[in-house]
Formats: C-alpha cells, structure tokens, sequence
C-alpha cells in the first residue's frame, strides 16, 4: 500500500474510532503511532510517541493553559461573572432584547477571563436564562443568545484555540491573543446587531426588561471592575509587552484569587472546586496536544498534504478558491466533530497548504478560530447548543438550534470581513512587535 493511501486510511480509521465514542487523544495516539509503525517501523514510532510526550508537557508556553483556566474557575467562584451581567443588564436591559443583549456581553467579558467556550456558555447560562425566561423572552432568543455568546470564549483572548493552534503550527501565542481582540469586538457587536434585527422583526421574543435609575446603574458599573481590572491588567500587559502571556496569565490568576479573598467567598470547597476543575480540563488539553504530535508525524510520512496540495493546485482555483473550499469543509465537518478535536486533526494538512498560498498564519489562526466557532453551533453535533440544553432542560433541541441560526449567519459575516480586510485581525499584533 501506498504512503498516500495508508495516510488515507488513518484518516479512516481516526474517524471510526471517534464514532465509536473513543476519546479524541486515544484515537490520534492510536492511529499516529501504527501508522508510523507501518511507514517507519516500531523503533521510529515508539520513538514519536516517548518524544513528543515528554517536548509536550515540558513545553514552558503551555504552562498558559492551567494558569488561565485557573483564573477563569477562580473568577467564577468570586460571582465575577455575574458581576459582568448585572452591570450590563441594569445599563441596556431596558432595551427591546437588551436581556439578550446584555448576555452577549456578559459572555464577551467572561470570555476574556476563561478562554472557553463550554465555561462561558455554562456559566452565563446559569445568570442569564432564569432572567431572560422571568421577562418573557422567547425560548430561541434565550437559548441562542447564550449559545453564540459562549462561542466567543475560543477567540477573544486568552483562548486555549490559540493556544493549541500556536503550538501546532509554532507561531506566537501572544501575536494570536492581540489578532483574536479586534474580530472578538467586531463578532459581539455583530451578534448584538442580530439580536436587534430579531426583536425588530419579532418584538415577542425580547420584551423590554426594567429600567434602573442612575445610581443602580453606576452601582453594577462599580461592581463590575474587578473582572475589567483583571482584563485591562492581562491584556493591556500583553500589549504592551509588559508581560510575556505566560506571565500574564499568572498574574490574572493571582488577582482572581484576590478577589475571591476580598470578596469573601475563598472556602476549601470553592478552592477545591477550582482546582479540581482545572486539573480536568487541562490533563485533557495536554492528552489532546500528545495526541496530534504523535499523529502529525504519521501524516508527514504519508505525503498526504503534498498530494493534497497539488490536487488542489491542479483544480486552478486560485488562493481565495482554495481557501473558500477549505473553509467550507471546515463548516461541514464542524457538523460532526469537535471543534478543537478537528482543529488537531486537520491543520497538519491545511497549514502549509493554506501558508504556501500566500496567508498569513497568524491571520489564519483567527480565521480557523471563527470557522471552528461555527461548528460549535452547527447541527447536528453543535457542542454549545447541547451545553445549553444541559441547563435549560424545559427546551427543545430544534428550538435552541432555531435559535442560534442568526447568529450563525452573524459568524458568517464576521468570517467574509476578515476575509476582505486582514487587517482587522493583525493590526494589533503587527502594532505591538513592529
């Protein structure tokens, strides 16, 4: 057989094992490590897998990983992202859809904190939906707000998507933070444009909450800049160089601690919870990473993204052709599999593809995010609309997925601007390293 058709048939095998409910990092352990076997022989394979485990985890950037999600779990646990809610709630909550509104927002700042979509979506969940149900919002409206919103978590930064990606393709994790905040912004303000269109064309599904007086106003606003501290103090650290992203997501985590301190709510449960939670979720962003170095090297040796990129070289389709195709099968495949999972198993053969057309990787990496983000809520596997469902258990499946179709179309806008205009995703980055 073939180098190219065994490639093939990895990719085969990758997908039947993930069918089958086998955990992403195993499948690509599994695959990567025969397929090597069977191209290279058992010395080289074993010697990929004891390698690449050991560089993975010794990687000093991935030391970001914990350390942010840390700062998330401890910001939830001091009550900051309700903070958030409520200050945006009792600004705009007035509004038609401002409920809505006011969750898109709350998940734009949280996002900011947490760098996960799942955490951002469950989190905000919890606030927003009893809220929005209490005032009579629709049932799509509320569920889809808070899906899409939630989204937001894998590319306003920090994002453990940026992460996994800058470590795959050995780009800088700071460049990919500062190029996530400008489409992060451009993304919210359009999925807010998209809750006003709704309630514009059905004024039922976003009633008018209350209206607060100035001094309730100011009193969330004032509540609210613990979470905007920590953001201004991160991010604008980041920016100016004056932390490295390692060093700011310690220091964010530190001020997440302080607040729960400050504010009272730092009990051994609430450290405990964190803890554990962090643990969690990055052995399985560690096992992934493992995973996907050990499966690379298997694809290298297949000549896969040769033969691949001179099929498509073939076709004569020019850059933009080529990457309207890839881009497109990334929509359809985030159909049936995770984003981050497909984003592991994809970019070994996208990457150099796309690269060699003339993209800029950093501005690819934004772009990838924003198309995986789609994914999460794209039928039928739509990742955060199941979270979603996992918290508001009085609503159907096609009513939350009915529910985020506008703000899917909102993605879709946000993907062909950054497409037309690059440089709303590396101005910041090109602003901070020139």
């Amino acid at each position: 057989m073939s180098p190219e058709l065994l490639g093939v048939a990895g990719f085969a095998v990758l997908f039947a094992l993930m069918a089958l409910g086998t955990p992403v990092a195993i499948a690509l352990l599994v695959v990567g490590f025969v397929g090597t076997i069977l191209l290279s022989g058992f010395q080289a394979a074993a010697y990929t897998l004891s390698g690449q485990a050991f560089a993975t985890i010794t990687i000093y950037e991935l030391s970001i990983i914990p350390l942010f999600i840390l700062m998330g779990n401890l910001a939830s646990a001091a009550g900051l992202s309700r903070d958030l809610f409520d200050a945006a709630y009792r600004l705009i909550g007035h509004l038609r859809g401002g409920l809505a509104a006011a969750t898109i927002l709350g998940c734009a700042g949280f996002s900011a904190l947490s760098g996960s979509s799942i955490a951002s979506a469950v989190t905000m969940g919890k606030v927003a939906y009893p809220e929005m149900r209490r005032y009579g919002y629709g049932a799509r409206l509320a569920t889809g707000s808070i899906a899409a919103g939630g989204t937001l978590g894998i590319l306003i930064p920090p994002s453990t998507g940026f992460v996994i990606y800058a470590v795959l393709t050995e780009e800088s994790i700071g460049r990919l933070f500062m190029a996530g905040v400008l489409p992060g912004l451009m993304l919210t303000g359009l999925f807010l444009v998209a809750i006003a269109a709704i309630t514009f064309i059905t004024p039922d599904e976003g009633p008018r909450g209350p209206t607060f007086s100035l001094r309730d106003k100011f009193s969330g606003l004032l509540r609210s800049t613990g979470i905007i501290t920590i953001i201004v103090i991160t991010i604008g650290g980041l920016y100016t160089g004056f932390f490295t992203p390692v060093e700011a997501a310690g220091v964010g985590a530190c001020f997440a601690l302080l607040m729960l301190i400050l504010r009272g709510k730092c009990t051994p449960h609430a450290l405990w919870a964190a803890s554990a939670d962090t643990l969690r979720t990055t052995g399985m962003a560690f096992f992934i990473l493992i995973g996907a170095n050990v499966f690379a090297p298997f694809v290298a040796l297949s000549h896969l993204p040769e033969t691949i990129a001179g099929g498509m070289a073939a076709l004569a389709l020019g850059a933009y052709g080529t990457l309207a195709v890839i881009l497109l099968g990334y929509v359809v495949l985030g159909m049936f599999i995770e984003g981050l999972s497909l984003l592991v198993i994809t970019l070994p053969i996208v990457f150099p593809l796309i690269v060699s057309l003339g993209f800029d990787p950093i501005w690819l990496g934004v772009v990838m995010v924003i198309v995986l983000e789609m994914g999460l809520i794209s039928p039928p596997i739509g990742v955060n609309v199941f979270v979603v469902k996992s918290i508001v258990h009085d609503v159907k499946m096609e009513t939350i997925f009915a529910g985020i179709m506008p703000f899917w179309l909102a993605m879709a806008i946000a993907l062909l601007f950054l497409v037309l205009v690059p440089d709303i995703a590396l101005l910041l980055p090109n602003a901070m390293f020139d």
